[in-house]
């Protein structure tokens, strides 16, 4: 039986250095790394992958067909917003508060874009 999304990846020129950001904005912790990856986890268990890259970055737009963002749910968040503003991320647009739910998606270091997510009422 599947039981969850054990983690995404991510290809980075830089795995370690991206990885690091990860840690630094969002406190996730470093769980393993090797010469061509570093798994890091949030608190409540879920997980990134980053890979080391091979080619060129392909520029894509936010609604071409794949995978697109990676959600981060927080439970507060006024006070992670002004966390990830401190820490100069590139901003996607502004922050949408609808019906209870607050949005913002902006890009890691490398154009990876995420978006935070705190909902009034969890999804059933």
């Amino acid at each position: 039986m599947f039981t969850a999304f054990e983690h995404t990846g991510i290809a980075s020129p830089d795995h370690k250095k991206l990885a690091q950001w990860y840690v630094e904005v969002f406190g996730f912790a470093i769980v393993y790394q090797s010469a061509g990856a570093t798994f890091v986890r949030a608190p409540n268990g879920s997980m990134i992958e980053i890979i080391a890259a091979e080619g060129d970055r392909v520029e894509l737009a936010m609604k071409q067909p794949g995978l697109r963002h990676i959600a981060l749910a927080v439970d507060d968040f006024d006070t992670d917003l002004a966390r990830i503003r401190a820490a100069g991320v590139k901003f996607l647009g502004e922050p949408v508060d609808a019906k209870g739910n607050k949005v913002v998606f902006f890009t890691d270091p490398e154009g990876n874009i995420l978006h935070l997510i705190q909902r009034a009422t969890p999804l059933p």
